[in-house]
């Protein structure tokens, strides 16, 4: 394992070549559940700077990520190689979730231009990244990546910003773990 002075040069290129990331967050003390989150789709994931990222997060089945946030901002990105040379980076920080709700949200949205729909958007979660690290990655097998799935945004589009407001209350108003999600 490395760790870097920050996100640049060929790791920099690595990150923005990925199709996907894991996210993993976890409530503060000895209770709770630690929670690790595929994130895809092209368009979604923004490189800031040498220690800032962000992504757009979309409404989903959970909102561990954002309640995990709210209570204490620990945050790992890791982004692995499922093609070419094997590597592993890990992007450690203290994130914030931007609600849709928010300004800032909007006036974020540009930096995801790539983003062909963001309707179905819930946050965007911002890292302030104080750590990045790379390793082998020698056992992460080899996969082809076939494209984005449309299921998500297909869902979304069936509902209005009024829907999608009340998906939020009543589905994803708490953790599993009983944390709330946005005041």
């Amino acid at each position: 394992m490395k760790v870097h002075e920050g996100i640049n040069g060929r790791l920099r290129d690595f990150i923005a070549a990925q199709q996907m990331f894991f996210v993993a967050t976890a409530p503060s003390g000895d209770g709770g559940r630690v929670n690790v989150s595929p994130k895809g789709m092209t368009g979604t994931f923004a490189i800031l700077g040498e220690h800032r990222v962000a992504y757009l997060d979309f409404h989903g089945s959970g909102a561990e990520t954002i309640a995990h946030l709210r209570e204490n901002g620990r945050i790992t990105l890791m982004f692995c190689a499922f093609q070419g040379p094997p590597n592993i980076v890990r992007l450690h920080g203290a994130g914030r979730a931007i609600p849709v709700t928010d300004p800032e949200y909007a006036a974020m949205l540009p930096l995801f231009g790539a983003a062909e729909d963001t309707h179905g958007g819930r946050s965007i979660i911002d890292v302030a990244v104080d750590r990045v690290s790379d390793s082998c990655g020698y056992s992460v097998p080899l996969m082809a990546y076939e494209g984005d799935r449309d299921l998500l945004i297909r869902a979304h589009e069936r509902r209005d910003d009024e829907a999608l407001a009340e998906y939020r209350r009543v589905k994803n108003g708490a953790s599993i773990d009983g944390l709330p999600i946005f005041g």
